[in-house]
């Protein structure tokens, strides 16, 4: 196949530069801070949802894990309905207007409406993790294998400037407002428009989609039989197989870093706020050339083993961040430590995320039923934060520390490059 023309491939590395500003302003730094300043009952980090008390960052990852949950089970159904119909457009468009309104929503948010928070922020995540399945879902309908690291790193790219920008604006309105809330709040309001509307650039330039011969008589059941069916055929094939087994477990390690950054160095290691968005915003920048040289590096040495050494470095990186905590309880000043962590872990974050989408699509068969292929992998990675995160979270809750919540994490990583260690051997024996 060929790629795609300019016009395409810009369109649909925009809907990385329109979504990312949730990921990015909402999950990794205005929200966290905003809601654990929030859900407080007087002076204490407790607060009660549902009729339980919560540890405030705990609930923070228990509603994450509970919207990851939920769309990663309607994947089957929407991607069998946008296999066979033809509509994968269309559902990206639906979860990108249910994010965007989450988003927006969160303006209301404050300390006597939790349930509003909790609600509106389990709309933005379900938007966003429910459209991307749809979207990487084009990338092997309009780039060819030879083009697909390239592509994938560019989509990253894009999404990492657009969030740079967006988190200026907000950073901006927290220096000039008196009112810091009243200014994340307006933030929260202006990522949903940012969102939805940069994402028209994007629906108007992607192709219609084909859709299969198949029919379905019934979505529900046929959606879980095209997930089993894509298990079947993974089973089929040692390379993927071992590859997405080490992609499940190094993803808890991975997305829960991510998810949690903030209310470590917010909550764990006591950081100012403006720092933290600061230096989220230099992770960003640095991520920007990660994602570009681990596309390179790829190229010349494989995409396996340059996995397999983002793994290794991940695996430090936890490391680090639990002695860095434990300076921080002998009393030392971790705020320039923390900057150092930040950094390298902007060096590999979006590397990884863009590796792995593209490894995959390069190792998957060549079909028609990529929606359903994709649902397979984002199941895979949303189920593995699920996990990730509730642990993180069930962890912290059960010692009263964060920093062993982060040391649990090596586990993960250390599992993973097992499984991809496995394949790269497979994969030179059959070469």
């Amino acid at each position: 196949m060929q790629t795609a023309s300019k016009k395409v491939i810009n369109g649909w590395a925009m809907y990385d530069w329109a979504n990312s500003v949730y990921n990015l302003v909402i999950t990794t730094t205005f929200f966290p801070i905003y809601f654990t300043s929030v859900a407080k009952t007087g002076d204490t980090d407790k607060v009660v949802f549902l009729g339980r008390t919560f540890v405030n960052s705990s609930l923070y990852d228990y509603t994450l894990a509970a919207a990851y949950l939920l769309v990663a089970f309607s994947y089957p159904v929407l991607t069998s309905i946008a296999d066979t119909r033809g509509n994968k457009k269309s559902f990206m468009q639906f979860f990108c207007v249910l994010g965007a309104v989450g988003c927006s929503l969160l303006f209301f948010f404050t300390s006597s409406n939790i349930w509003l928070g909790i609600l509106a922020f389990m709309m933005a995540c379900m938007g966003y993790v429910g459209s991307l399945v749809f979207y990487n879902a084009y990338l092997p309908e309009i780039a060819a294998p030879a083009d697909r690291d390239r592509i994938s790193a560019k989509g990253f790219s894009y999404g990492y400037i657009g969030s740079v920008i967006m988190q200026a604006v907000g950073f901006g309105l927290v220096l000039l407002l008196p009112d810091a809330a009243m200014a994340t709040r307006i933030t929260f309001l202006l990522v949903g428009i940012w969102w939805i509307g940069f994402a028209q650039i994007t629906f108007s330039r992607l192709p219609a989609n084909t859709a299969s011969a198949r029919t379905t008589a019934n979505v529900v059941t046929d959606g879980f039989k095209e997930v089993k069916k894509v298990f079947n055929e993974v089973t089929k094939l040692p390379v993927l197989k071992r590859f997405l087994r080490g992609f499940f477990f190094y993803s808890m390690g991975v997305q829960t870093v991510m998810l949690a950054a903030t209310l470590f160095g917010s909550k764990l290691l006591q950081l100012d706020d403006k720092k933290l968005i600061i230096t989220v915003v230099i992770i960003q920048l640095v991520a920007i050339a990660g994602a570009f040289f681990m596309s390179r590096l790829s190229e010349k040495i494989g995409n396996l083993p340059v996995l397999m050494g983002v793994i290794v470095f991940w695996i430090i990186i936890c490391i680090a961040a639990y002695f860095i905590a434990e300076y921080k309880e002998a009393g030392g000043d971790p705020e320039f430590l923390f900057y150092f962590l930040a950094t390298a872990v902007g060096l590999v974050m979006g590397g990884i995320q863009s590796l792995s989408r593209s490894t995959y699509s390069k190792l998957m068969p060549v079909t028609k039923d990529t929606a359903s292929y994709f649902s397979y992998y984002d199941l895979t990675e949303k189920i593995a934060i699920v996990i990730g995160i509730f642990s993180f979270g069930y962890i912290e809750e059960l010692t009263g520390s964060m920093q062993h919540s982060i040391l649990s994490l090596i586990i993960f990583f250390v599992i993973g490059f097992g499984f991809l260690f496995t394949a790269w051997r497979f994969q030179k024996k059959v070469q």
